[in-house]
C-alpha cells in the first residue's frame, strides 16, 4: 500500500525524495515523512496528512540538508493515521521506512519490551526499527540478515545506519521494489514513475534480497552475504506518462490516453488479421487443452474479468467463472489439472491476486497473469504472461488499465474459440478487425459525449444513492460504472442485474433517485426498457446510456447518453468511456480530489 523511496548521490536528498514521492502518493497519502543524513546526524522531517502537509511543515521547521536519506507516504494498516504514526521509525542507530505488514509483530514488541525498549507509535513498523537497533553489532547487512529471519509477513525496507550516512539499505519480501541506478547516484522506490525524472534503469529485487546503495556503487546480498548477480533492466515509460501533460487530473487525462493503450496493447498481438499471443506463451495446442477456466482479480480488474466470462463462453463455449481474489482461496476451489486460472491485475503485486495464483498452481492448475506492470510478482510467477501497456496509471480510480485488460480478454477469447473450432477464421478475422477499430470509436465518444456528461453529472451531485442497471454484458459495465462513481463521488451507488430490480431492489427507488441504465445489447433491449420504465414509473431519473442506432421510447430516460455502433460483443469497450467520465465530472463538480480518493490506495499489497 504505502510508497518508499531512497536516494545517495550529489543532489539535494530532500528534493529528490519529495519530488520521488509525489510520483507515488496514489499508493497511499495519510501520512509523509523523510529520514535525511544532515551534519551526520539522521534528520526526520515527517507529518500527517499529504505530502503538501509534510512540505508546509518543513516550510516552516526547515528542511534536512544532506545527500543521503529515505522518504515515505503511508496508507494506514496499524495505527491511525497521525504525526506519532507516521514514517519513518526509529531504533537504537537505525531509521526506516516500510511498505507491508509484519504479521507476528505483537510477539516481537512484547520481546523488545521485556529488553527495556520504549515505543513511540502503534505501528508495526517501528517493531522492526527496534529490531534493527537491538540487534545491530556494527555490521548493517548482518543485522539485516538475522533480522528478517524473525518477521513474518510482507514488508519492502529502506533502512540508513547512523554509522553509515553515505548508504542507503533496502530490502523486499513480496512488497514490490525496484533499485535506480543513475550516474553517480542510486534510488529505491516502490514503482517505476518515482524515478524517471532521473534515471530509467533498475534491478528488481528478488525474495529476501538485500541492497546496499552508495553514490557510486549498488552491491546486492543474498541471505547468505553473498553477492548476487542481476540484470539491468531499462523502463519503457518517458517522464510525461507519469505527468499531468496539461490536464487537470491524471484521471481525465489517462481516459483520454485509452485508445492509445489499446492500440499499444492489441496491434503487436496480432498476425495476418489474427490474434497471436505465442509469445506470451499461449498456443492453440494449449488452448484447446483447458476444460475450465477460471478468472481470478480484484476490483476493477475482476470487472474485467466479468466481461471476459460473458464474451469467453458465447464465443468459445468454455465454462468460466469469475471470483473476486479474496474469497477464491476460502472456498475450496474446484480447481485442478487441465484448469486454466486467469489472474488479472494492474500492479502485479495485489496480494490477494497473489495468494490466489499460488494456490492454483500447487492445485495443478496452469495460470495465465495479465498485468500492466513488468517484472511484478504475479508476472514473474505466473506459467504464462500477458503483459498491457498502458503505462504508468497514476490516477487510484482504474480506467486505462481497465480498458486495456478488456481488449487482452478479447484477443484471447477470439484466439480460444479458434482453436477451439467453434470460430473459423473469418469470424475470428472480422471479430479482431472490429477490435482495432474500437480506439477510433473511442475517441468519437470523448469528442462527441463531453457536454451530454458534463450536464447528466451536474444532475447527480446532490444524489444520496443511485443506481446502475443492465442486462449481460451491460450489467457486467453497470458493475464497473458503480465502482468508478463510488470510489471519487463518495455517492452511494450499486449495480443490479436489471431483470433483478422487481426482486426486492426497487423498493430502494424513490422520486427523483437517479437510475443510470446501460443498454448495448439488441437481443436484451426491449426487456431491458421494459425495466426501466418499472423504475421510471416509481419516480426514478434515468440516464440512458445505448447504441446510436437503437430506436428508444423518449418517455422511458430523461437523459441520454448515446456510443457508436459496432459489434455487439465489443460495446463494454466503448460503454465504459461515459461511465468514467460521469464518474469523473461528478467527483470535480463535488469538489472531490478526483486523483487520490478518500481511504484508497492505488496499489493493494496487504490481504
Amino acid at each position: 500500500m504505502c510508497g518508499i523511496v531512497g536516494y545517495v548521490g550529489y543532489r539535494d536528498c530532500s528534493d529528490v525524495l519529495v519530488s520521488a514521492l509525489s510520483k507515488l502518493e496514489y499508493r497511499g497519502y495519510d501520512s509523509a515523512g523523510i529520514a535525511v543524513f544532515d551534519e551526520g546526524e539522521i534528520k526526520v522531517a515527517k507529518s500527517k496528512g499529504r505530502l503538501k502537509d509534510l512540505e508546509a511543515k518543513m516550510e516552516k521547521e526547515g528542511r534536512p540538508q544532506g545527500k543521503a536519506g529515505i522518504g515515505h507516504t503511508r496508507w494506514a494498516t496499524h495505527g491511525e493515521p497521525s504525526d506519532r504514526n507516521s514514517h519513518p521509525h526509529s531504533g537504537e542507530k537505525v531509521s526506516i521506512v516500510h511498505n507491508g505488514i509484519i504479521e507476528n509483530y505483537k510477539e516481537l514488541k512484547e520481546f523488545l519490551l521485556r529488553k527495556g525498549r520504549v515505543f513511540l507509535s502503534d505501528t508495526d513498523t517501528e517493531v522492526v526499527a527496534q529490531m534493527l537497533g537491538y540487534y545491530y553489532d556494527g555490521d548493517p547487512i548482518d543485522t539485516i540478515i538475522h533480522v528478517i529471519k524473525e518477521l513474518e509477513g510482507s514488508f519492502a525496507l529502506g533502512i540508513v545506519f547512523q554509522d553509515f550516512p553515505d548508504t542507503v539499505y533496502a530490502v523486499r519480501r513480496e512488497s514490490p521494489l525496484i533499485v535506480g541506478v543513475g550516474k553517480d547516484e542510486s534510488f529505491i522506490a516502490s514503482d517505476v514513475p518515482a524515478i524517471l525524472k532521473y534515471t530509467k534503469d533498475y534491478y528488481l529485487l528478488e525474495h529476501d534480497e538485500i541492497a546496499v546503495l552508495t553514490h557510486d556503487e549498488i552491491n546486492i546480498y543474498d541471505t547468505h552475504h553473498q553477492l548476487v548477480e542481476k540484470e539491468l533492466k531499462t523502463a519503457d515509460w518517458d517522464m510525461d506518462a507519469a505527468e499531468k501533460c496539461g490536464y487537470e487530473h491524471f484521471m481525465i487525462k489517462e481516459i483520454h490516453e485509452q485508445p492509445t493503450s489499446i492500440n499499444m496493447t492489441v496491434k503487436p498481438r496480432i498476425t495476418d488479421g489474427l490474434p497471436n499471443l505465442e509469445e506470451c506463451g499461449i498456443t492453440p495446442e494449449k488452448l484447446t487443452e483447458y476444460k475450465n477456466i477460471h478468472v481470478v482479480a480484484c476490483g476493477t480488474a475482476m470487472h474485467a474479468g466479468m466481461v471476459g466470462k460473458y464474451v469467453i463462453e458465447k464465443l468459445a463455449r468454455v465454462p468460466v467463472t469469475v471470483d473476486i481474489a479474496s474469497e477464491f482461496r476460502y472456498r475450496g476451489p474446484l480447481v485442478g489439472e487441465g484448469d486454466l486460472v486467469i489472474i488479472i491485475s494492474q500492479s502485479g503485486e495485489t496480494a490477494d491476486s497473489l495468494a490466489a495464483m499460488r494456490l492454483a498452481k500447487k492445485l495443478g492448475a496452469q495460470t495465465l497473469a495479465i498485468v500492466n506492470a513488468k517484472g511484478s510478482s504475479i508476472a514473474r510467477e505466473a506459467d504464462m504472461l500477458i503483459y498491457t501497456h498502458a503505462g504508468p496509471e497514476i490516477a487510484v480510480a482504474s480506467t486505462k488499465a481497465y480498458i486495456v485488460q478488456l481488449s487482452v480478454m478479447y484477443l484471447f477469447a477470439f484466439e480460444l474459440a479458434l482453436a477451439k473450432g467453434i470460430i473459423d477464421e473469418g469470424k475470428c478475422r472480422e471479430l479482431t478487425a472490429a477490435l482495432l477499430e474500437t480506439p477510433a470509436l473511442i475517441e468519437q465518444v470523448l469528442e462527441n459525449d463531453k457536454e451530454d456528461v458534463q450536464f447528466i453529472s451536474n444532475q447527480l451531485i446532490t444524489a444520496d444513492s443511485l443506481l446502475y442497471i443492465g442486462r449481460g454484458l451491460d450489467y457486467a459495465l453497470s458493475m464497473e460504472g458503480s465502482l468508478k462513481l463510488k470510489e471519487i463521488s463518495y455517492i452511494h451507488s450499486e449495480a443490479y442485474a436489471a431483470g433483478e430490480l422487481k426482486h426486492g431492489t426497487i423498493s430502494l427507488i424513490t422520486n427523483d433517485m437517479p437510475v443510470i441504465a446501460v443498454a448495448t445489447q439488441a437481443a436484451l433491449l426491449e426487456k431491458t426498457v421494459s425495466n426501466i420504465k418499472e423504475v421510471k414509473a416509481r419516480g426514478a431519473k434515468v440516464v440512458l446510456v445505448c447504441r446510436e442506432d437503437f430506436s428508444v421510447d423518449e418517455e422511458a430516460y430523461d437523459y441520454l447518453v448515446r456510443i457508436p455502433k459496432t459489434c455487439e460483443l465489443l460495446t463494454p469497450m466503448l460503454t465504459a468511456v461515459p461511465l468514467q467520465l460521469i464518474a469523473y465530472y461528478t467527483a470535480v463538480l463535488r469538489g472531490n480530489d478526483v486523483d487520490k480518493p478518500r481511504n484508497l490506495a492505488k496499489s493493494v499489497t496487504v490481504e
